[in-house]
């Protein structure tokens, strides 16, 4: 079965920080871009990360910049954000997906997880 698992979310104070994971399985992480995405109650969804294969480029959001950071762990099949200096406008369901292209250029998401909720209380 083809799919993306995160993980990692929960409840934490303005300034906390919180890693949140994407695993995948059935499928080869390393040959995809990895986007991170969140949505928040009453809002649409936002594209906070990108990062190509073998990381060679990576795009946030400008709101998060700073503060996130995407990575990946190719023999642990698994993607990661990294999010410090958390504040309340973060709280969101944040969801990861893989799919093909480039950051800059567009991507085509093959593949979505169902998402974790992160909320930051101020």
């Amino acid at each position: 079965q083809l799919q993306l698992v995160e993980s990692g979310g929960g409840l934490v104070q303005s300034g906390g920080s919180l890693t949140l994971s994407c695993v995948a399985s059935g499928f080869t992480l390393d040959a995809y871009t990895i986007g991170w995405f969140r949505q928040a109650p009453g809002k649409g969804r936002e594209a906070v990360s990108c990062i190509t294969t073998g990381n060679a480029s990576t795009n946030y959001l400008d709101s998060v910049r700073g503060r996130f950071t995407g990575s990946r762990d190719n023999a642990k099949n698994t993607a990661y954000l990294q999010m410090n200096s958390l504040k309340p406008e973060d709280t969101a369901i944040y969801l990861c997906a893989a799919g093909r292209g480039y950051c800059a250029l567009g991507v085509t998401y093959d593949y979505w997880g169902q998402g974790t909720q992160v909320t930051v209380s101020s």
